[in-house]
């Protein structure tokens, strides 16, 4: 797969069957969207061809706070086992966000990346102020040679799956299973080993803390996760996460740290994928580190039969 991140990367392609969006976290209805992109580019013998941005529109347009599912380099991989051809990311700006539908069209989709054939769902909107559509864009079509496929929106269970239901399910409920259910997959966080201050060694549960390395990604919900754990060699591991500030000993700032099931070495600076199976519970304060101890051991269980069933 081509991957043409940033500007200067991009080159035109004619013969481009094109798809725009964020794509962020490349769910179920992103990855039915690019099965159907697939078969029109078989069809017109052109490359499948997906147009993202970074940063989030929204976070431009609105000044608003977006957490990724997926950082661009993730979702490129996710892109690639798909078996997408050319993976375009645009970077997108506050001088972008004030192009026309006219010149969007003109100056990015036609003279920037190319295009034969744009598939886009039925609310596509483009262009300063959203103010194109699905109408202006078939009229663009007729004018600059391409045509326009439009697709209806994509259910799971019946269910409109979306990039901002999946990150509600995860960052205020903490639902990791329902999350999964719209991915295709459990989420996943990644991260480098750094340095803690050793309370869990202390309790009997040595924990990996994670340093995210995009601070927009997204972490779920604070509380204990059964997870599973991908270690640098690609070996995988049960694990238990903590997501909180460690009220039991008066900390403020929010950690995010793995306690590896049956495992012993050292991994500080190893990078770490670790996967979300189930929430176990939330974060809650315990009266001494013994009855934290304790509670860790009985959360240790529930883990394991987690794993064994899911991992």
């Amino acid at each position: 797969m081509k991957r043409e991140i940033g500007w200067d990367a991009i080159s035109c392609d004619p013969q481009s069957v094109v798809t725009v969006g964020t794509f962020d976290g490349v769910h179920r209805g992103h990855q039915a969207i690019i099965e159907y992109l697939q078969d029109r580019a078989e069809a017109q013998n052109g490359p499948s061809t997906l147009v993202s941005f970074d940063p989030h529109p929204r976070a431009v347009v609105h000044d608003e706070e977006v957490p990724l599912l997926t950082t661009v380099a993730e979702r490129a991989d996710l892109l690639e086992r798909l078996g997408l051809d050319r993976f375009v990311v645009v970077p997108f700006s506050d001088d972008f966000a004030q192009l026309s539908p006219t010149a969007y069209v003109e100056e990015v989709l036609v003279d920037r990346i190319g295009v034969q054939e744009i598939t886009v769902g039925y609310d596509h909107r483009f262009g300063k102020d959203r103010a194109g559509d699905v109408e202006a864009l078939r009229e663009f079509g007729g004018e600059y040679g391409f045509s326009v496929d439009v697709i209806p929106p994509q259910e799971v269970d019946h269910d409109v799956v979306s990039s901002r239901t999946i990150r509600s399910l995860l960052v205020e409920e903490g639902r990791v299973e329902q999350a999964t259910d719209r991915l295709g997959r459990p989420y996943r966080l990644q991260g480098v080993v750094s340095r803690g201050q050793g309370r869990g060694r202390k309790l009997g549960y040595p924990t990996a803390n994670l340093a995210l390395g995009d601070a927009r990604t997204l972490v779920p919900k604070q509380g204990v996760y059964a997870t599973a754990v991908t270690l640098p060699n690609g070996d995988r591991r049960g694990g238990m996460m903590n997501i909180g500030s460690r009220p039991t000993f008066d900390e403020m700032d929010v950690t995010v740290e793995v306690h590896l099931l049956d495992y012993e070495g050292d991994l500080y600076g190893a990078s770490l994928s670790v996967e979300f199976l189930q929430r176990l519970r939330a974060e809650q304060k315990f009266e001494s580190a013994e009855a934290l101890a304790a509670q860790l051991s009985e959360d240790e269980e529930r883990c394991r039969t987690v794993i064994r069933t899911q991992a």
